[in-house]
Parts: structure tokens; C-alpha cells; sequence
């Protein structure tokens, strides 16, 4: 997302967490001469995480920035904001516990494949075959199901992947990964964006466009970055008390685990409480119109860009050379407050770009640390990496699935569209603030 890596092992959900197979993948100084039932990272593994993740979060970008607005504009221009809003919050009731249940099940898969693989190539099938239906549908209600369906799917396709972090990178490699995917999802979105507002006149088949892509990105992955069979693999009897117990993680026993998630769970807010409404900001409050706007969304991804790989590319690697991750995101909080300032302070489109730009050199910085952060603050030193990463990315899901109903809520009752932008600054700073509790990650 080396040398080689020791990989999770079976965690014993509602009690300790061991791993029958010998050592785990504790995230710990020396780790990198333990075993590993995953194979060490190749060299080409880093550029394919980055394109994974380019694809990925291209088809979230787009489907989240311009095709699902859209289609519920064309629906009702007069009710778009509250369908929106009604779509993506059922949506996030569904797919809350996608990840770390996804999660939990690739640590204990036995297949030829891996643990892992098997679960991206289900997830990315059922997202294909769903956006294919997408653009067919004419009212909220089959827009939900859909919705629903194909956002279980994609996060059964990211949980998985998330987790080859820390199943086949040491610690001392992970800011690179955590460099590489942030770039893959940064570049994505922006080119998710672009694409997609080619394809605002005929939704249905950008849906396909990028349905078929992740498909095929994944089948790719999967054959390119091959993992070790865990057909052998020692697994616990199956309990669902157990299994359900063990997506419970004291934070008192395990303080920076709470503390990392509630950092990723502000930052995220903050930023997609602006970017679920861009294509709106951009009619609304620049007052452009929505074909216009659709254009132009894709420009302002595009100027995040290259601040945002300048940015990850330098803290990916230098935090890995300091050792050090927190610094880098407490400047990117500066630099996202500056960022989501501009806008208020030039409500035209001018601002816009430097939003997009002053943000993208932040989100970067934000991206290369945060990930390898995360792998830093799992409870055992890592041994159910799958589940309790896919618990941290629910930090990741819950803001931005509650993103366009908290910004439906600002805009109603707060007077308007700079209500977000202020929000936004409140909730990132928020994110770094309660960074400073950790303790186990400098």
C-alpha cells in the first residue's frame, strides 16, 4: 500500500488475541525478522496498492461527487438536497459494520488465494453487477437499495485491501505504503471526478465505466500480488457470540486505538462534509449551473493533484526516515483550516481553486501519516488486523456517509452554505487535538 512481514493471526473475539500460527504482526520495533503466513512485500506490491486505490476511489468520487448527485437532481431539483441526504444516511446505517465484519472473516479465510483476495474479488463482483442496475432506477427508494448494496460491496473490496498494510509491510515501510495508497486515493478522486462529469448527461454508463473497472483492477491485483495459500491456516471454532463480542475494543484498556479513531473520525468529517456538497456549492453557492458545475468540479480535483502528491510523497517517506507521524498531521490541519477559509473569505469560484489546491497539499499530508498511524495502534500488536483495521475504517465510513445528512442539517438551519466551510476548520482541529493523548506513536 521489504522485508518480510509477520501477518495477523486468529483473534479469539471477546477475549485475548492470539495467533495460534506463532508470532504476530505486532507492530512493535523488530518485528520485521518474524514470520509471516503472508508473503513479503515484492517490489511491485507499492505501485499496485497505489492503483487499487486510484481505482477504488475513483468510483467512490464519482459516484459520491457527480453521478449519484445528479441522477437525485434530475429526480427532484426542488428535494435533491434531502434525497441525497435520505439516500447516503440509509446507505451509512447499512454499511456501518461492512469493514471490520468483512474483516474479521479474511482473518480466518481459508482459500488457495489467501485470506485476502477472495473477499476483494466477492466485493468488487456484486459493485459491478450493481452499478450496472444504477442508472436504471427512476425513484429514491430503488436509488437506496442499490446504494446500499453497492456500498456494502465496495467496503468488502477496502477492507480486505486495507489490511495488506500490515500483513505484508513492517513498521519501518509502512509510511511508504501509507505515501503509496494515499496518492492512489487522492489521484483517484480527482480523476474519478473528471470522469465523471463527462458522463453527467448519461449516468448509467459512467456507473458501468467504473463498475467494470474496479472489476477489473482487482482481478489484476489479485493476479499480479499474489499471497500465500491459508488453506492450512488454524482457526478457532466459529462462535457468533464471540464473533459479534469481539468488535467491542475497550478503550480504557486500549487508549490510543480509541484516541487514533476518533482523530480519523473528525479530519474525515470535515473533509467530506464539504466535498459530498461540492456539485451543490458550486450551483448554490457560486451559483453556476449544474451542467457548468459538473465541469467544474472535475477542474477543482484536478488542482488538488499535484500539491496533494508533492505533499505525500514528502511525508510518506520522511516520516518513515523520522519515525514520526503525528507532526505531519497536526501541519496538515493548519494547512486544511487555511484551506477551507478561502471560500468564505472569496465566496466565487477563484476561492474554490484555492480551497481545492491549499487542501489537497493537506489531505496529502494527512494520507501519508494517518494509515501507518493507524497500523501502529492496533490492540495485541495487530494479530486480527482485518477486523480491528476494518474497525478503524468505520472512522472513515460513518463520517462520510453522515457527511450530506450533517451538511443537509448546516445548510437548513445554519443560514447556508459557509456554515460547512466553518464546520469543516472546527471538526479538523478537533482531529488534532485528540491526536495528543496517543502515546505509542510519536
Amino acid at each position: 500500500m521489504s522485508t518480510p512481514a509477520p501477518t495477523p493471526g486468529v483473534a479469539s473475539p471477546g477475549g485475548p488475541e492470539t495467533n495460534p500460527l506463532g508470532p504476530s504482526n505486532a507492530a512493535v520495533p523488530g518485528d520485521e525478522d518474524q514470520l509471516s503466513i503472508s508473503p513479503p512485500a515484492a517490489r511491485g506490491l507499492l505501485p499496485w496498492m497505489a492503483i487499487a486505490s486510484v481505482f477504488l476511489f475513483a468510483t467512490y468520487s464519482a459516484l459520491t461527487g457527480i453521478l449519484l448527485p445528479v441522477q437525485v437532481a434530475l429526480i427532484s431539483n426542488a428535494d435533491k438536497v434531502a434525497n441525497l441526504a435520505i439516500v447516503t444516511t440509509v446507505s451509512f446505517i447499512f454499511t456501518l459494520f461492512a469493514q471490520p465484519i468483512v474483516g474479521a472473516f479474511s482473518d480466518r479465510t481459508r482459500s488457495r488465494l489467501g485470506r485476502r483476495a477472495p473477499w476483494m474479488l466477492i466485493g468488487s463482483s456484486i459493485a459491478a453487477i450493481a452499478l450496472l442496475g444504477l442508472g436504471g432506477m427512476r425513484n429514491v427508494l430503488w436509488i437506496t437499495v442499490f446504494w446500499v448494496i453497492i456500498q456494502v460491496a465496495l467496503n468488502a473490496f477496502q477492507g480486505p485491501l486495507s489490511a495488506i498494510v500490515p500483513d505484508r509491510f513492517p513498521r519501518s515501510k509502512r509510511g511508504a505504503a501509507s505515501a503509496m495508497v494515499g496518492m492512489g486515493m487522492m489521484i483517484g478522486a480527482a480523476v474519478g471526478v473528471v470522469a465523471a462529469g463527462q458522463f453527467a448527461g448519461n449516468v448509467g454508463i459512467g456507473y458501468t465505466v467504473f463498475g467494470v473497472g474496479v472489476l477489473v483492477v482487482t482481478v489484476l491485483f489479485v493476479l499480479f500480488n499474489r499471497d500465500k495459500s491459508s488453506a492450512g491456516l488454524v482457526v478457532e471454532p466459529f462462535n457468533w457470540k464471540q464473533f459479534a463480542a469481539g468488535f467491542w475494543i475497550n478503550p480504557k484498556e486500549n487508549p490510543d486505538f480509541a484516541w487514533a479513531f476518533a482523530a480519523r473520525f473528525f479530519f474525515i468529517l470535515g473533509y467530506f462534509v464539504i466535498s459530498a456538497y461540492n456539485l451543490y456549492i458550486l450551483t448554490d453557492y457560486i451559483h453556476l449551473t449544474l451542467a457548468d458545475a459538473a465541469v467544474k468540479a472535475g477542474l477543482l480535483a484536478m488542482i488538488g493533484i499535484i500539491p496533494t502528491v508533492i505533499s505525500i510523497v514528502l511525508a510518506g517517506f520522511w516520516s518513515d526516515k523520522l519515525g514520526r507521524r503525528k507532526i505531519f498531521i497536526y501541519a496538515a490541519t493548519v494547512v486544511m483550516v487555511v484551506g477551507l477559509a478561502m471560500p468564505l473569505l472569496m465566496p466565487n469560484f477563484t476561492g474554490m481553486l484555492l480551497m481545492s489546491a491549499i487542501n489537497g497539499f493537506g489531505f496529502g499530508l494527512y494520507m501519508a501519516s494517518d494509515t501507518a498511524l493507524m497500523t501502529e495502534v492496533l490492540p495485541g500488536g495487530g494479530v486480527a488486523a482485518g477486523k480491528d483495521l476494518g474497525i478503524l475504517n468505520v472512522a472513515t465510513n460513518i463520517p462520510q456517509a453522515m457527511s450530506p445528512a450533517v451538511a443537509g442539517l448546516l445548510i437548513a438551519f445554519l443560514g447556508g452554505y459557509h456554515a460547512l466551510f466553518i464546520f469543516g476548520m472546527i471538526s479538523v482541529v478537533i482531529a488534532a487535538l485528540v491526536l495528543i493523548p496517543i502515546k505509542s506513536v510519536r
